[in-house]
């Protein structure tokens, strides 16, 4: 009965359709959505008919019947698309495609070219060095980059130096984030999770400005593994184990993915380790605890497209007992001998001093494509960062309150409009807005060393790149950014008359007779920040590029270089900011000249930094408090200049033989007398061999070789009093260490689980031959040598 109900339907369709009049026509044409150009040769397909477009892209389908009909127009190197039309109700009808659809795919090849600016300096690691670095930080990976180092507090806290720059000269993107996470402290490190990039790329110099015009140094943009287009699932679970600290890690990350553009992706890393050790003794209260979870859903359409994003990080992180001393003389003996007053035994504990950290992120953004003209995108983020800093007191109910308490709330709204439908040039224009509060909690007991304050910014930028022809590219933009500072700060009465205040900010004075001898200040300070860049890039011969940058940009200071008063914990130092300090204004010209070609290649990038009223903190004196001795160290302002070059070269040899040679130097003095500038990083050469044999399981094993110069242009030291002697002494604090040899061994495998998974193996031999060294951008340096020997293993199961 089904078999004759099923052909009598059949039947009467067939006829229903002959009976039809199905001499209607359909034309038009498919075009390019993006840039409004006809598409050749594109393919038409319905009721196993195909219909080719000519060269202005037009077709014509004729015999059509009066119905509806799905169209599959499809196009080399464009995603297919199904369109349904009522052709009783149209006759004419253009189709729209998108070549730039592989941004809604994920991108899987290593080496990926694309860059984020045209002409400057900038450098990709890939996810297999991230994957590397699991169990690390983001300074750490990012070290694998020629001219970036690391200013280190320990080998837990760890902030990128680009170039000799640092801090709120370096801009960190996280999936599109402006990261606000107290960057100006040196021993706040960048509150991310590494394992949540897919790629991160740097871009040495503020030349990208959409992104900020502040990033004097650079802008490190991690971005995250994208949802392809289609109905998939995939992900990986990397589980790590080191021997120094004794612990690991473990990450996974799932993403679902649907070909009607919805996605889902969920990511999460903890990670645990005990103190970590010197070749010869522990370093004690090193040990760390961080937990990250990030989650993001959303549609990612053809013309529109909008996704959720929110992410928790949470770290706490011990400072080495040894670098909080008692007194002066300890102090002194202490830096100038370099052997830790304290060493225990191993423990997993994280006692005081200690820092916890916590970091919430969340994002909507919304992006819609207009044809022939270009892609609208806009954002909400909110951020909410919280810091303790927990000090050794004399009590323990003391101790579970912290010295420091800070939490910072940024709102931020971004909008820009990317005009990118002509072949031979591109612009894109964009405003920003951001509030941000910080709050400094009054009840820890201790005098606040940042105050309460509002901080207002609103940028607005153009940036434009312009095909001379096929060889040459230029590039040009120009950004504003307002800021404004609104601030409370408390005085001591005698700093105030110390530093010379009351002659140049008594009218900011609010209140003089506040309990304890202090003053209620409200200092309120506005910046008017112009940036600017212009370069070209050439490439002839195929194999050679040549690029020129000059970038022209203002940063205006922090809350930490104007406002510091008094002792920072975790740093084990006073701090003093200076309410005098203005805005930073930096001239930077960079070059670089590149081959590449499968057999060898080379880089050689020099660049020169200008910098007027060049904001830098040193030390200058001791001070004794209820809580030990600490080194004072001031705020002040200069005219700088730095110099240097970034040189790397490969060489393939041999199908299974690679090396890699990466070599960078960086001079920075004031200018008007030739002093040196504290913290620049000395001079490194790395080399690196690598065996690679794809037929044993995809086999891979390499040395690697870095030598790290000794710093020989450093500060003078300075003279403190010594109570023991009687007498001023040498104070030892800007000698830089000597210069070290480290050997590096890493090894690696890959299995096939089934059809689809993987299962890879890996082992990273840090230090080798377990030196004893000390580097001169690890501010503990002063007190104990850093990491010995450590084996690394990791376990990544893809999936």
């Amino acid at each position: 009965m089904k078999r004759f109900t099923f052909t009598l339907v059949f039947l009467l369709g067939v006829l229903f359709l002959s009976a039809q009049d199905c001499d209607k026509t359909l034309t038009g044409q498919v075009i390019d959505f993006h840039d409004g150009v006809p598409l050749e040769e594109a393919t038409i397909t319905f009721n196993n008919k195909t219909i080719v477009t000519d060269s202005n892209g037009t077709y014509t389908i004729n015999n059509l019947c009066a119905v509806s009909y799905a169209f599959t127009v499809s196009h080399v190197d464009c995603n297919s698309q199904v369109f349904t039309i009522d052709i009783s109700k149209v006759s004419n009808k253009d189709f729209y495609l998108e070549h730039h659809l592989n941004e809604l795919d994920e991108v899987k090849v290593d080496g990926d070219k694309t860059t984020k600016t045209s002409s400057s300096q900038e450098e990709t690691i890939n996810k297999n060095i991230i994957e590397r670095y699991s169990s690390g930080s983001l300074g750490d990976a990012l070290k694998e980059i020629t001219g970036v180092s690391s200013l280190n507090t320990g080998s837990t806290i760890v902030k990128p130096v680009i170039q000799g720059l640092n801090g709120s000269r370096v801009l960190i993107m996280n999936n599109g984030v402006r990261m606000q996470d107290m960057e100006w402290g040196d021993e706040h490190a960048p509150n991310i999770d590494i394992n949540a990039a897919g790629k991160i790329t740097v871009v040495k110099g503020a030349s990208a400005l959409k992104y900020g015009g502040d990033a004097i140094g650079g802008v490190i943009i991690m971005e995250s593994n994208k949802a392809p287009a289609k109905d998939t699932i995939f992900g990986k679970t990397l589980l790590t184990g080191s021997s120094n600290g004794r612990g690991g890690s473990l990450t996974s990350e799932l993403i679902r993915s649907y070909e009607n553009g919805w996605f889902f992706k969920g990511q999460g890393t903890l990670k645990r380790f005990g103190d970590v050790e010197a070749p010869d003794y522990v370093l004690s209260n090193t040990g760390v605890f961080e937990k990250g979870v990030s989650a993001t859903f959303g549609v990612n359409k053809f013309t529109y497209g909008w996704d959720a994003y929110y992410s928790f990080y949470q770290n706490e992180i011990g400072v080495l007992a040894a670098s909080h001393i008692g007194n002066i003389d300890d102090l002194i003996a202490s830096i100038n001998s370099g052997q830790p007053d304290i060493i225990r035994d191993f423990t997993y504990d994280i006692e005081n001093p200690k820092q916890e950290v916590t970091h919430h992120l969340g994002r909507l953004r919304y992006f819609k494509r207009f044809e022939k003209l270009g892609k609208w995108t806009t954002q909400y983020d909110f951020q909410l960062n919280q810091r303790f800093e927990f000090d050794i007191r004399r009590t323990q109910e003391r101790s579970e309150i912290p010295s420091i308490d800070l939490e910072l709330t940024t709102h931020t709204v971004t909008s820009d409009f990317e005009f990118d439908s002509k072949p031979n040039y591109k612009f894109t224009t964009g405003i920003l807005v951001r509030y941000q509060e910080n709050f400094a909690n009054p009840l820890t007991g201790v005098r606040r060393l940042i105050p309460d304050y509002d901080k207002y910014d609103v940028g607005a930028f153009i940036t434009g790149e312009y095909d001379l022809n096929d060889n040459v590219i230029l590039d040009a933009g120009v950004r504003y950014d307002f800021n404004r500072i609104d601030a409370q700060k408390f005085y001591l009465n005698g700093r105030w008359e110390d530093r010379g205040y009351e002659q140049d900010f008594s009218d900011i004075v609010v209140d003089r007779n506040v309990t304890g001898s202090q003053l209620l200040t409200n200092p309120v300070f506005d910046y008017h920040n112009i940036s600017a860049t212009a370069g070209v890039q050439y490439t002839f011969k195929d194999e050679y590029q040549f690029r020129a940058n000059y970038a022209l940009s203002q940063r205006a200071p922090n809350p930490s270089e104007l406002f510091s008063d008094g002792l920072h914990h975790s740093a084990a130092r006073i701090e003093l900011g200076d309410l005098r300090i203005d805005q930073e204004t930096s001239h930077k010209l960079s070059f670089s000249l590149i081959k590449n070609n499968k057999k060898w290649g080379w880089e050689i990038a020099p660049y020169a930094n200008f910098i007027k009223d060049y904001i830098l903190l040193e030390p200058v004196d001791t001070e004794l408090t209820i809580r030990g001795a600490f080194p004072v160290w001031e705020y002040r302002q200069t005219d700088a200049r730095l110099l240097g070059i970034d040189a790397k070269l490969y060489a393939n040899w041999h199908s299974n033989w690679r090396t890699d040679h990466n070599f960078s130097l960086v001079k920075g003095h004031e200018t008007d007398d030739e002093q040196a500038l504290i913290n620049m990083p000395a001079p490194n050469f790395n080399n690196k061999i690598t065996f690679a044999k794809p037929d044993w399981y995809d086999f891979t094993v390499s040395l690697e070789s870095q030598y790290h110069f000794r710093q020989n242009e450093f500060p003078s030291n300075i003279t403190v009093f010594s109570p023991d002697a009687g007498e001023n002494v040498l104070l030892e604090v800007n000698t830089p260490p000597d210069a070290y040899h480290l050997l590096h061994l890493d090894t690696g495998m890959k299995f096939k689980l089934g059809t689809i998974s993987t299962l890879n193996l890996g082992l990273t031999i840090n230090n080798i031959a377990n030196t004893a060294y000390r580097n001169y951008l690890n501010r503990q340096r002063y007190f104990a040598d850093d990491l010995g020997r450590n084996f690394l293993l990791r376990l990544s199961i893809n999936y």
